[in-house]
């Protein structure tokens, strides 16, 4: 799943202009962002009928996702965290509140925070009728940018291979739904994504 040169350059490339863009955006503006994005998220029938959800615990100026967490939980929903492993690929386990989240042990890595219970497997995401996933950006296909480790790369080919078909959805700011992303044959498209304002489904990539 390497990229070509070509490729693999305009990623990085438009990577680091949506980074840019997040790092100058204020405190409030991220915490209002972040209480707007969960209530979208929460109006989501796919979400308001899921009965298991894989999400992630939001990092940095990623739009937050503690307070989606947190009801998700409330509400009775199994709710799977990923775990990083040292090769990038992610283990699972059920959050069980903000206060049983631990910092995550890679030295280098931007910080963290994951869940400190049992490790349920690799393949425990396949069993989620709806996953959340963290992105820079998402395009009028529905193609999602992360942030380039492949972590999620291989987590949405596990899911293809068990021949799971949970709703794929990225939460993202409003300005990061953009016309095109590079793309390649194995970016597997999200079917909507929520920002704080709404919203967005989309068409297949053909």
């Amino acid at each position: 799943m390497e990229a070509s040169p070509e490729i693999a350059a305009q990623k990085r490339e438009v990577r680091r202009d949506l980074l840019a863009v997040r790092a100058a955006m204020a405190d409030d503006e991220v915490a209002q962002a972040s209480r707007e994005l969960a209530e979208r998220a929460l109006e989501l029938p796919e979400v308001a009928e899921a009965r298991t959800v894989a999400a992630y615990v939001s990092v940095g100026r990623e739009p937050g996702t503690a307070s989606l967490l947190a009801t998700l939980r409330a509400r009775g929903v199994r709710v799977l965290l990923p775990v990083l492993l040292p090769d990038d690929d992610l283990d699972w386990a059920e959050y069980e509140g903000a206060g049983r989240l631990v910092e995550a042990e890679h030295a280098g890595r931007i910080r963290l925070l994951q869940p400190s219970g049992r490790r349920l497997g690799r393949d425990a995401v396949t069993q989620a009728d709806v996953v959340l996933l963290p992105g820079l950006a998402v395009d009028s296909r529905g193609v999602r940018m992360g942030r380039g480790g492949g972590s999620y790369d291989r987590v949405l080919a596990r899911i293809t291979a068990a021949g799971a078909r949970p709703a794929l959805v990225a939460l993202v700011y409003g300005h990061e739904l953009v016309d095109a992303l590079p793309w390649e044959p194995h970016d597997r498209p999200v079917q909507a994504a929520v920002t704080p304002e709404g919203v967005h489904r989309f068409t297949p990539v053909e």
